[in-house]
């Protein structure tokens, strides 16, 4: 794991090519945490997986946004490096803009997971309610984490007392908080489908049948396949990691 810089990242592997994990707003990198022993067996290279700018434990400081979120993950990375990333709802929407060729990274392809296109004026509202209100503070830590999971969408997901859970809260003066700025919600609407034709590589979309934020259809703004898996919501890299990896993997054959 490292600090060094402002954005926070685990690593793993070794030499060869470099896998990305991004995950979506309001959580982690600790959603990971189930691909990790996945990628040790089958990755045949290293692996990242950072926290975005105001979430978890890297840098809290505005402003924030889909290309200041991936430049900061390409200052993680080299510019010779293969690069593959997989991206969960916000995080398919930076891999993709990753893509572009405009941040100085050699992407070579990409997954894109959950990513929710269609927005309505409720949504936005909403949005921008939790942008602007302080971040809420809670007596105990189970009310936090119960908070957490639901804002994240991993209630009957991952367990309360998970290191999954623990992760989306932090302690401050005694009292509990999420530990993402609630100032990362102020995020406007993305072009999607501008973002889809700048990607240079390939790019695959997965979707639950079952998710309730993203949908199938609406995912076709950021191409015209999408991989429609049964059984499944929209936090499938934490529901069913070895599922997840089949699709990665069948993309990198």
């Amino acid at each position: 794991m490292t600090g060094a810089s402002s954005i926070w990242s685990e690593r793993g592997g070794d030499k060869g090519p470099c896998l990305v994990l991004l995950h979506g707003l309001g959580a982690n990198g600790a959603v990971w945490d189930g691909m990790k022993p996945i990628l040790d067996r089958h990755w045949p290279g290293r692996w990242l997986i950072p926290d975005f700018r105001g979430h978890g434990r890297s840098l809290h400081r505005a402003p924030y946004g889909i290309g200041i979120h991936a430049a900061d993950v390409a200052s993680l990375l080299g510019q010779d490096e293969e690069i593959t990333i997989v991206g969960h709802s916000m995080g398919g929407v930076i891999a993709i803009a990753l893509a572009s060729g405009m941040f100085g990274v050699q992407v070579r392809r990409v997954v894109a997971v959950g990513v929710k296109t269609e927005w309505t004026n409720d949504d936005f509202a909403r949005s921008q309610a939790i942008a602007q209100a302080p971040a809420k503070l809670f007596d105990s830590r189970d009310e936090a984490i119960e908070r957490y999971v639901r804002v994240s969408g991993l209630k009957g997901v991952v367990e309360p007392t998970s290191s999954v859970a623990a992760a989306g809260i932090v302690e401050q003066q005694g009292k509990f908080r999420l530990a993402a700025d609630p100032r990362t919600f102020a995020l406007g609407q993305p072009d999607f489908s501008m973002i889809a034709k700048s990607a240079l590589a390939p790019v695959r979309l997965l979707c639950g049948d079952g998710d309730k934020i993203a949908s199938p259809e609406g995912m076709k703004r950021l191409g015209d396949e999408v991989t429609t898996l049964s059984g499944y919501g929209h936090n499938l890299h934490v529901e069913a990691p070895d599922v997840l990896w089949s699709s990665i993997a069948d993309g990198l054959a």
